[in-house]
């Protein structure tokens, strides 16, 4: 199946390129993470079993999505796709976000809860955000901070050079530890480190992001996970090497806290269900769908 990449022009003067599958309504809003891109995503979109309709977006700054300005939060990128929809004319879309994706998923519910029918967060970061660490495990509090760590600036420094061969044997043990990917996926994992415009800007967003009730480290929380009311899955990966166990709970804690109980799919797999199991990700996905 060959999926067409299409862009549209947001009245912010951003341009977001997408691919689409057709299918049934509601549509499904696929978000990816850091260092991703929409194209990520077509193992799922191209799966045999599925017959959703699906819309995979790279967001500002990743993919072949325009940058024209920096992101601030994790708000900018909600924005963002809010506008997105508008200009598909989506009135109500389900979403799936997966590892950073997930963040601003659960920040989009928050923001327009009229317009979100199902929400699923696929291997993602914590309601409290994904916290920038020194080697010393200590928080990282600002941007200056972030950029200026030792640890964190060699990733920054790889993209901004385009050192495939850094990203590759990073990908070769935090992504593709579990099972052997094919050249071309591996490319195309690669790519999207590459065309990645904004790396710093994300990671402050999602060090600082927290939509729950209580205290990350760094900031109190929004509370703004009330605002959520559509029904949500948390699907994780037991080998996960980035998104950790500890940061899963924590999403079931503070939905519970909110009286929002999380439906919950562990799979074998790691940091990428898409890589080490499509069938079990696809199955978990089509049976929340099922779901009156």
């Amino acid at each position: 199946m060959t999926l067409e990449v299409k862009t549209a022009l947001l009245p912010n003067g951003e341009t977001l390129s997408y691919r689409e599958r057709t299918g049934t309504e509601p549509c499904m809003l696929l978000i990816h993470g850091n260092m991703a891109s929409s194209e990520l995503w077509e193992p799922l979109l191209t799966h045999a079993d599925m017959t959703q309709r699906f819309i995979a977006v790279d967001l500002r700054g990743y993919g072949e999505s325009s940058y024209q300005n920096p992101i601030g939060d994790m708000k900018d990128f909600s924005s963002d796709l809010h506008q997105f929809v508008e200009q598909l004319g989506l009135r109500h879309v389900m979403i799936m976000g997966w590892s950073n994706g997930g963040g601003i998923a659960m920040q989009f519910a928050a923001d327009y809860p009229d317009r979100v029918r199902k929400l699923i967060l696929l291997a993602s970061i914590s309601t409290r955000g994904y916290a920038a660490v020194n080697s010393d495990g200590d928080r990282l509090k600002t941007k200056e901070e972030i950029v200026k760590d030792p640890g964190l600036a060699m990733t920054f420094q790889a993209n901004q050079r385009q050192d495939r061969a850094y990203f590759a044997q990073a990908m070769d043990y935090l992504l593709f530890h579990e099972r052997e990917s094919d050249a071309a996926t591996r490319v195309k994992y690669i790519d999207a480190c590459m065309k990645q415009r904004n790396m710093v800007d994300a990671a402050d967003a999602a060090n600082r992001f927290n939509i729950s009730s209580v205290s990350n480290g760094l900031a109190d929380g929004t509370g703004e996970l009330e605002r959520i009311q559509c029904p949500v899955l948390v699907i994780w990966g037991v080998k996960d090497l980035i998104t950790t166990q500890q940061m899963t709970e924590e999403i079931k804690e503070d939905f519970a806290s909110h009286g929002k109980p999380v439906q919950y799919v562990s799979l074998d797999a790691g940091h990428s269900p898409l890589i080490d199991d499509l069938h079990g990700l696809a199955a978990a996905v089509q049976a929340f769908i099922a779901q009156p």
